[in-house]
């Protein structure tokens, strides 16, 4: 980690109000964005997050579903502990992964999570939608009708083909970007609203 970026992280208003209000991570202020304009989440929602390490969107998740709800971090990297959250140790896209998740479908599935970036930028915009496939895949098994789906992506030409085959399965589908996303990022959020299966062919 360059001096340059932990500088500039240090002068980021987000990154310092995330390590005074105990978030862990300034992506917790683009979930809120996200939760306060969209209806992702109500109380008492089963929510499984992917990609959780170190917490920040599991800490605003739980807060948002209260006691009656779940909500279930997923991470090959540990987490500490967090009041009302069961962190699961696993890799998305794991075969064994849907059966550690519990039989209870969720009601929705967030993912924040980014490929290993390589500097080659088609490379890591290519790898952002092989993550956002991954975690859609598992949506389809595990999340329940009516529910939500939540997943960061980098822009890039592969985006409209993603868009075509993902926003079928939900009555609404949105691109956005939350102001605490730094404005030099490609980075994008889908929301995908009122998910409905579709019948697979035979």
């Amino acid at each position: 980690m360059g001096r340059r970026f932990v500088a500039e992280r240090r002068r980021d208003p987000f990154y310092r109000a995330a390590q005074s209000e105990g978030l862990r991570s300034r992506a917790a202020f683009k979930l809120e964005h996200l939760l306060d304009r969209y209806p992702i989440l109500r109380a008492g929602d089963r929510v499984l997050d992917l990609g959780a390490a170190p917490g920040g969107w599991s800490i605003v998740a739980v807060e948002r579903v209260g006691r009656r709800g779940e909500v279930v971090a997923v991470d090959p990297r540990p987490i500490e502990p967090i009041d009302g959250v069961t962190v699961v140790r696993g890799t998305v896209g794991s075969e064994t992964l849907p059966d550690r998740l519990g039989h209870r479908p969720f009601d929705a599935v967030l993912s924040d999570m980014s490929p290993r970036i390589s500097g080659a930028y088609a490379t890591d915009h290519a790898r952002s939608v092989a993550l956002v496939r991954a975690a859609f895949e598992l949506a389809d098994h595990v999340l329940a009708a009516g529910g939500s789906f939540v997943a960061k992506v980098f822009a890039g030409e592969e985006q409209a083909e993603l868009d075509a085959d993902l926003a079928p399965s939900f009555r609404r589908w949105v691109r956005t970007k939350p102001p605490a996303s730094r404005e030099s990022s490609s980075e994008l959020y889908l929301i995908g609203l009122g998910y409905h299966a579709i019948r697979k062919a035979p």
